[in-house]
């Protein structure tokens, strides 16, 4: 362990429920099913782009979301499929999003977890989509987060960036502003082991990720990022000691990314047995599978309740995801301003060669009239 505060001075966890503790099983078990169908679906070319795993992760992303209300915001990264689903993200928008379906989350205009729901305080489900480039997240919820405080709103922002991406100049910013401003923001740092090919002991010298936090004057700690019940414990007093005014945490979870950088990276540069070893000794379902039967939170009927569950609840997305249409070509052009234009565009003119459309338009806008007004 490094030099941030330990996670075992008083255990958040031990005050939760029973029920609360098979949720965790619940949303892990939901979380590596779910992908594992999006790997089917990619095998049968059903999946657009790129398919991105957290296969070994599935404790960091759910136990750490776990640990927010519901009226918090938090902005995932690709591997953070199950921190979406605790936060209302639901399997068949995944699976629609994933196949570019035209009523998938972004009608087809994104792909893999690229979509949010921000909504009201408090009414909506609170989870920021993610933009790509490395690091460029940590402003942005610098911001958000920073609003909350203006407002004087009892709400958490948290944020997840890789190992890599704490060698930007995007974290670096973000999280230095953030610390100034004294904002209600956890970031927390997932370190799996590699920046897509990259060891981690080649982009950092640093020993551990949390040393780091003495350098922006923030709290700074650490956990077993395999452990759910340690993932929530650390995540919580961060979460905690952001609500009570104190400001950022640097959260760093120790993991370990057993699939590639995405589907297609067949992992030449791990070395052998790397992988093996850690899904023998420290599989994140199977440990927690461990403390239910140790602390007898849960009886052999009631796991194979619930792994029969999330089975029927994925066998359904898929079925509605699969059934549902493409996107049209000229649905691209649909919602790209808050307002509706003020002009018609051309192929719903009267004068229009090409009256495939007729005068309906295709997005369900109403009909136009032949003067141009709309009815």
């Amino acid at each position: 362990m490094a030099s941030g505060t330990s996670i075992r001075a008083g255990r958040p966890s031990d005050h939760l429920s029973r029920e609360r503790k098979l949720e965790l099983y619940y949303w892990m078990r939901l979380t590596r099913q779910l992908e594992e169908r999006l790997v089917n679906l990619y095998r049968q070319t059903k999946v657009v782009g790129g398919l991105f795993r957290s296969l070994g992760q599935e404790a960091d992303a759910v136990g750490s979301c776990f640990a927010l209300e519901q009226r918090d915001v938090m902005s995932p990264l690709i591997r953070n499929l199950g921190a979406m689903l605790v936060k209302g993200a639901t399997p068949v928008e995944v699976l629609k999003q994933y196949m570019a379906k035209a009523d998938s989350p972004t009608r087809g205009r994104e792909l893999n977890i690229h979509f949010g729901d921000i909504g009201a305080p408090g009414v909506t489900r609170g989870f920021i989509g993610q933009i790509s480039p490395l690091g460029d997240m940590v402003p942005v919820m610098t911001g958000v987060t920073m609003s909350f405080k203006m407002r004087g709103e009892d709400r958490v922002g948290l944020v997840y960036v890789g190992d890599g991406a704490t060698s930007t100049g995007a974290f670096h910013e973000g999280i230095n502003f953030a610390a100034v401003q004294r904002c209600p923001l956890v970031v927390v740092v997932e370190n799996n082991g590699y920046a897509y090919s990259t060891p981690t002991h080649k982009q950092t010298a640093a020993r551990h990720f949390v040393d780091k936090a003495i350098g922006y004057g923030v709290q700074g700690l650490q956990a077993d990022g395999n452990d759910v019940l340690a993932v929530y414990d650390v995540t919580k007093q961060a979460v905690d000691y952001a609500r009570a005014g104190h400001g950022v945490t640097l959260v760093e979870l120790i993991t370990y990314r057993r699939k590639g950088h995405a589907e297609h990276d067949n992992q030449s540069y791990v070395p052998a047995g790397e992988i093996e070893r850690w899904a023998a000794e420290n599989d994140p379902l199977d440990r927690y599978l461990g403390v239910m039967r140790r602390d007898l939170l849960a009886t052999a009927e009631e796991i194979a309740a619930i792994d029969a569950r999330v089975l029927r609840e994925i066998d359904e997305a898929t079925d509605i995801a699969d059934a549902s249409g493409t996107p049209q070509a000229l649905d691209a052009l649909s919602g790209v301003y808050a307002d509706p234009p003020r002009e018609r565009p051309l192929w719903f003119r009267a004068e229009a060669t090409d009256d495939s459309y007729g005068t309906e338009r295709p997005d369900g806008w109403g009909t136009f009239a032949a003067d141009g007004g709309a009815r």
